[in-house]
């Protein structure tokens, strides 16, 4: 989101140039950082300042807290990840005008979508760390308010974020080319293609479809949405490398996952990451049988898709790739080794990959409406 305002985007370019010319000081990468965080998100919105600021410093107190108690931990625990995901929940009720509250921003509940699985994962690495899970409150805080990866993320994972922040700041002529040329393409992607191709989706959904059309529209939407997710991800995996923290990549050529268990390792892969590292080892620490691995799958997926919206079409849209999941759980078929098989058949399980992803992939710009007309048109022959 800040990527379509210049003024934020000329903010960020600023800090970098200030953590470049103050690199010799061992901690500018972690004092200018929160002074940047903090001072952008005030320019930015007072609500969501001063909600954040509440917010963060709870829930710091909630981590070492957990880290640091012997009895009820568990019980804690859950309590603590129930009342983020219940403040998430509430958000999302005031978003779709269930509740009203003059108080309620849009800007706030986008923040903490994925904010809290920031929060979460802390919680999870206090709890099962314990008392070695300490952080300072200046780390913590970097970690939750990180403005490259504020709203739409990489989910930053906090054991990874807290060892970078034990790292100097250090950045070559080859790093910099290598993240600004990847700004710009992520930049050329949100601004001009997705636009672009927003555009044209509109014009053509807008009128009577046809099978070719409603095909066309689909294939269409999926190209748009990699686009203007692989987009926001390359702008702030550029930002966030430039600022001396190593944004984990999103997208690891997702078209080439022979079945749909590798796909979403590849496809908003720490999205994908986070669900199965803390719902598998919240429910199943040793190893699940393949029943439960179906099982686990089924409900990561449902969560994944009503955590991208209340509504019954993303709750379609997680039950059916849920399914898929499970089905290659049950019959031993998540993983393809392409050294192991021939191209012809790691390809052939590409494209029924994607045949798969682009048979629902439309259920996934939440407006039913146009669900509906292109789902309508594949039946109308011209």
């Amino acid at each position: 989101m800040w990527y379509l305002n210049m003024n934020a985007v000329i903010a960020m370019i600023g800090m970098v140039l200030v953590l470049a010319l103050t690199r010799r000081w061992s901690g500018n990468k972690r004092y200018l950082l929160l002074a940047f965080n903090l001072c952008f998100l005030y320019v930015f919105s007072h609500k969501l300042f001063a909600f954040y600021l509440v917010y963060t410093a709870l829930n710091y107190v909630a981590f070492l807290w957990l880290g640091s108690i012997g009895s009820f931990r568990r019980t804690m625990f859950i309590t603590l990840i129930a009342g983020n995901i219940a403040a998430v929940c509430g958000l999302r009720l005031y978003g779709m005008d269930v509740l009203s509250h003059p108080m309620f921003d849009a800007i706030i509940l986008l923040g903490l979508i994925y904010n809290v699985l920031k929060v979460i994962d802390a919680l999870y690495f206090a709890y099962f760390i314990g008392k070695d899970s300490r952080a300072s409150v200046l780390d913590y805080f970097n970690y939750i308010l990180f403005i490259p990866t504020f709203t739409s993320g990489p989910i930053l994972k906090f054991r990874d974020f807290m060892a970078d922040t034990k790292q100097p700041y250090t950045l070559t002529a080859a790093q910099t080319e290598e993240n600004i040329k990847r700004i710009i393409v992520g930049m050329f992607k949100k601004i001009v293609l997705v636009a672009w191709m927003t555009e044209v989706f509109k014009t053509i959904s807008g009128g009577e479809l046809h099978t070719h059309e409603s095909l066309f529209l689909m294939v269409w939407f999926y190209a748009l949405i990699f686009f203007d997710f692989s987009g926001y991800s390359d702008i702030a995996v550029g930002f966030g490398r430039l600022m001396g923290y190593n944004v984990p990549e999103n997208f690891k050529k997702p078209f080439l996952s022979p079945t749909l268990t590798q796909y979403w390792r590849n496809w908003h892969a720490t999205l994908g990451d986070w669900f199965r590292d803390h719902i598998f080892m919240f429910f199943s620490r040793q190893t699940p049988t393949k029943w439960t691995a179906a099982a686990l799958s089924i409900l990561i997926m449902v969560l994944i898709g009503l955590w991208h919206g209340f509504s019954w079409l993303y709750a379609i849209w997680g039950l059916y790739h849920g399914l898929l999941l499970a089905l290659e759980n049950v019959f031993g078929k998540t993983t393809v080794i392409k050294r192991k098989v021939s191209r012809t058949y790691f390809y052939a399980r590409c494209v029924l990959t994607q045949l798969l992803v682009t048979a629902a992939v439309v259920i996934y710009s939440g407006d039913s409406e146009a669900v509906y007309q292109i789902y309508r048109g594949l039946l109308n022959w011209p």
